[in-house]
């Protein structure tokens, strides 16, 4: 009784066809898509300046005659 059956679902599809069209439909989709890939780069290009990050804080260890002097 909850669930609805594939015909709802196809009912629904129909409408929101009719009343966005496909074009509007297809740039919507256009649109998530570009900005899911926006995101992930942007999550990959973070944790690669990290990465740099890291490997360009090296910590020099001296020597107690260093120290001295």
């Amino acid at each position: 009784m909850g669930s609805f059956s594939i015909w709802h679902w196809l009912v629904v599809l129909v409408i929101v066809v009719l009343v966005f069209g496909t074009k509007k439909l297809r740039n919507v989709g256009k649109d998530l898509g570009g900005a899911v890939h926006d995101f992930k780069q942007g999550l990959n290009e973070g944790s690669e300046a990290e990465n740099a990050k890291k490997k360009d804080d090296v910590i020099e260890h001296q020597s107690d005659k260093d120290k001295q002097a």
